[in-house]
C-alpha cells in the first residue's frame, strides 16, 4: 500500500477511536483501519449506514449478506474480519462457518439464509442482471420490503468497503481467533476464483 497512513500517536477524534478499538479488540491496529483512518469522516459515515441497516434485519442477516458479498468480491479482509465477527457473536460455530465459506448452499443454513447469501453474491458479481425476481425470492422466504432494501444496502455497503480496500492494495492482516483450517475455508472462494 503506497498511501501514507496516520501514525498511532498522531490520530485524534474518530481516527483515535478506530485505532483504540482495534488495539482493544485484536491487540494492534489493522492495516485496513489505518487506510480508512486517512478519511475518518468517511469511515464514520459508513458506520452510520451500518447502524441504520442492522436494526431491521438483525446481525445474523447482516453478517450473511456481508459474507456473501465479500465471497463474490474476493475480499480476504472482509471474509476474515466478518468470519471472526460471526464466531464472536455466536451466530454459528467454526464447523458451520467453514461449511458456509466453502459452499453455503449445502451448509445446513435455512432457506432464508441461503437466499440472503445468494442475493448478496449476485449483487456483487452481476448487479445489472438483477430483476424483481431476485427481490421476490427474498420476499418469498419472509423478508419485508424494508428488510429487502436493508439486505441490498448491506451487500452494497460491503462492495463499497471491500472494493476500496482492494483498490488501495491494503495488506491482509492475520486475524486472531481464527485457526488455520478456518482461514483456509474462509479464503477458499478466492482460491477457486484463481
Amino acid at each position: 500500500m503506497i498511501i501514507q497512513t496516520p501514525a498511532p500517536g498522531s490520530v485524534t477524534g474518530h481516527a483515535a477511536e478506530m485505532y483504540s478499538g482495534d488495539i482493544a479488540d485484536v491487540g494492534f491496529v489493522l492495516s485496513h483501519t489505518q487506510a480508512l483512518a486517512v478519511n475518518p469522516d468517511a469511515h464514520h459515515a459508513f458506520e452510520g449506514l451500518v447502524h441504520a441497516i442492522v436494526p431491521s434485519i438483525g446481525i445474523r442477516v447482516y453478517e450473511l449478506a456481508t459474507l456473501g458479498a465479500a465471497r463474490a468480491i474476493g475480499s480476504s479482509h472482509c471474509l476474515l474480519a466478518h468470519g471472526r465477527k460471526t464466531l464472536r457473536a455466536e451466530l454459528m460455530d467454526e464447523d458451520q462457518l467453514a461449511r458456509v465459506a466453502r459452499d453455503y448452499t449445502s451448509a445446513g443454513l435455512s432457506e432464508a439464509d441461503v437466499a440472503v447469501m445468494a442475493y448478496a453474491e449476485k449483487l456483487s458479481r452481476d448487479p445489472r442482471s438483477m430483476t424483481d425476481a431476485d427481490s421476490e425470492r427474498l420476499r418469498a422466504v419472509g423478508f419485508s420490503d424494508r428488510q429487502i432494501v436493508d439486505i441490498t444496502l448491506a451487500a452494497a455497503a460491503r462492495n463499497f468497503l471491500s472494493r476500496a480496500l482492494l483498490a488501495l492494495a491494503v495488506p491482509t492482516d492475520e486475524v486472531p481467533d481464527l485457526g488455520p483450517e478456518l482461514v483456509d475455508a474462509l479464503l477458499s472462494p478466492l482460491d477457486s476464483a484463481r
